[in-house]
Formats: C-alpha cells, structure tokens, sequence
C-alpha cells in the first residue's frame, strides 16, 4: 500500500535512541533542551519548548494567555478537532469561522469579522495542508479588535516565515507530521514571559527539573501555578535532533512531488483542481486535490485502494461532529462544508518518487473515467 504519509526513520534514529538508553536518563533532559534550542535556531526564533503534543501545546498557550471562561475564541472548522478542543480545555467558546474558498481553504478574514463579539479574545489560525496564511493580515485584525493570535502550525514545521507575527504558535511532531518524534510539539511565543509560563506549567507548575533536583545540593522544589504531565522525554528528544537536521531536504522533496502532482493531474485530470496556486508558501504536509461535483468520492477512494493507494479526508469539519453540534451549534459554513464534500488527500512523503506520483494521477483519472 502506497499510504498518504510515512515517517522517515532509520540508523541515525536508533543510534541516537540507544545513546538515551546507555546515558541511564530518559525523561526531560539535556537533549530535551538541546532539541529546544536547534528548534528554535532553524525557525529563526529565540526560544522554544518542548511538550508531550501539539494538542498540549495549544492547551497551555491558551492558558499562558489568559484565555478562558466567558471567551471566545475564532476557530477555522476546517482543522483536525484539537484546534477547538484547546479552546474548551481553557473553558472557553469556540467560534466556527468559515474558510476563504475552496482554492485557498484557509480561514475567512471576512468572516472571522462577522463572527467577532465582545467576548472575543483570541483566535486560532491553521495554516492549512502546510500553506502559510497571510500572518501580517491577521496581526493586523487582531490588533484593531484587540485580539490574541495563536498559530496551530502543526502543518508548518520547516518554515522560517511564520514567525514574530502571533503571540504563540504550536507545532507537531505526530508520526504523520514532515518530521516526527512519534508524539510531541514545540511551542514559540512573543513574550518570554508567557514562554517561561508555559515551560512551568508543562511539568506540573514545578519549579525544579527532576534532574535539576539530582544535581542539587537540596533537592526541593515548590509549586506556583497549576501545572500539567505536558513533558517531552529524552527518547522522543533524542530522534527530533536527528529529524531536524533533515527537515529542510525532506520538505524540498515534498515541494518537487507537490510540483509533479499539480503537473500531471492538470494534464490528466482536468476535472480535478488543487487548492492554493503552486508559489504559495508551504511546507507540503498534505495534497489536497478537489474532486468534480459529479465524482463519487467513496467510489473513487474504493478504486484506488484496489490499487494499493491509500487516500483519505482533511477534515470531517469540526462544526458537523456530534460534541460541537450539540455544544456549540454554529449553523452552517457552506464553503467549508462544500470544501470538505469533495477533498481527498493523495500519498505525499519523502520516501515517494516521480514514478509513484504518475501511478496515482493514473489511477485516479482511470478511477475518474
């Protein structure tokens, strides 16, 4: 099975993972700040920190913010369901913001402004499948209405561009994800100060490091915030320093089989269209392509199964799952419901070749007739 993502892991991984075992210290460690810092270098920022998910990292960025009851917080709907699920771990209200279209299916800024409130307090934006919003736009909505901005990059790892606009941004490292740690995220922020927050609260509010404590002559520690088990461990660290170094290759070889794609189905599926014109800036998580209106979508997925391809579907829109249509009923989002009724998500990853990516637009376009 050709599938839509797989992680690239190898020798360099499992040296670095017996290095952990031999050195007798696996949880939050030397390496866990090691990763920290080359992260943050390669993303041109000052600082970063370590935690156990992207979801977690929303969690506490939402918390460090000051975010929660009586909030609101615009959401696209159009993401994997953590990015409203932080705004409710805060006990604040997600709002559902329609996207732009359905060749820039990136959230509204038109809409966002119609669903703006004063309970407003911050909002969440996607960079969609890898392709970086306009920050300096949004910075800018957010400013006049007094808003907060946090990114949910967990599609964005690699690119340097998407930085000092948001007050926080959040990325992943899931095993699907351009580089991975299996689990784990990393999370930036404007203010040092909200970074330091959510360094404390990641392990528990503890002011001291169970390393920190073994080193010390007096191995106490206090507790000053309510904190969260959010820690990275050493293991997971030690593989993300390995898949750092390679991230920029990786992403560039995502970027030639995107090109190839967008080449090939223009050529043999003409019916199909691809989101975002090929010089938008994007890390290429995912290729999302629109099937035609007449296409049955299940039909063709079945088709290219048969052919040993996987497919599947970014997103099910969160405003239509049973917990946020009974909790926070949004009513209707047609361009993200129209969006989300004919994408389909082809195989792209690092591993795959201009020859897989011709095998695929051929089986769709004979799966299409």
């Amino acid at each position: 099975m050709l599938l839509v993502a797989k992680p690239v892991l190898g020798n360099a991984e499992k040296i670095a993972l017996a290095e952990v075992i031999d050195s007798e210290w696996i949880t939050q460690g030397d390496r866990v700040k090691a990763f920290e810092r080359a992260f943050a270098e390669r993303h041109g920022i000052g600082d970063a920190v370590a935690v156990s998910s992207c979801t977690a990292g929303l969690h506490l960025a939402m918390l460090a913010l000051g975010i929660g009851p009586g909030d609101e917080v615009l959401v696209p709907s159009l993401t994997f369901v953590a990015t409203a699920n932080s705004a409710l771990y805060a006990g604040a209200t997600p709002v559902f913001v329609d996207i732009e279209g359905i060749d820039a299916p990136l959230m509204s800024l038109a809409d966002a402004a119609a669903k703006c409130t004063t309970r407003t307090k911050a909002l969440i934006l996607v960079h969609y499948a890898g392709y970086l919003a306009d920050l300096a736009a949004w910075r800018s909505f957010a400013e006049r209405r007094g808003l907060l901005l946090v990114e949910d990059a967990a599609h964005a790892a690699g690119l340097v561009q998407n930085r000092h606009q948001s007050d926080a941004a959040v990325y992943s490292f899931y095993g699907n994800k351009n580089m991975t740690t299996a689990e784990g995220g990393m999370v930036a922020a404007r203010d040092p100060g909200v970074l330091e927050t959510i360094r404390l609260m990641r392990g528990h509010g503890m002011t001291a490091t169970a390393q920190q404590r073994l080193t010390a002559r007096a191995p106490a520690y206090d507790v000053t915030v309510l904190g969260y088990n959010y820690r990275m461990d050493e293991l997971r660290a030690a593989i993300g320093l390995v898949q750092l170094e390679r991230l920029a290759v990786w992403n560039e070889r995502r970027a030639r089989l995107a090109r190839s794609y967008r080449s090939l189905l223009a050529a043999r599926c003409p019916a199909v269209s691809v989101p975002f014109a090929e010089a938008w800036t994007s890390a290429h998580h995912i290729l999302p392509i629109v099937l035609p209106e007449w296409a049955d979508r299940q039909h063709v997925m079945e088709r290219l199964r048969g052919d040993g391809i996987q497919t599947t579907v970014h997103y099910p829109p969160v405003h239509r799952l049973t917990l946020y249509r009974d909790r926070v009923p949004a009513g209707s989002l047609p361009i993200t419901e129209a969006f989300a009724a004919r994408e389909l998500t082809l195989p792209l990853h690092p591993e795959m070749d201009e020859g897989q990516v011709e095998t695929v637009v051929g089986a769709l376009a004979s799966a299409l007739g």
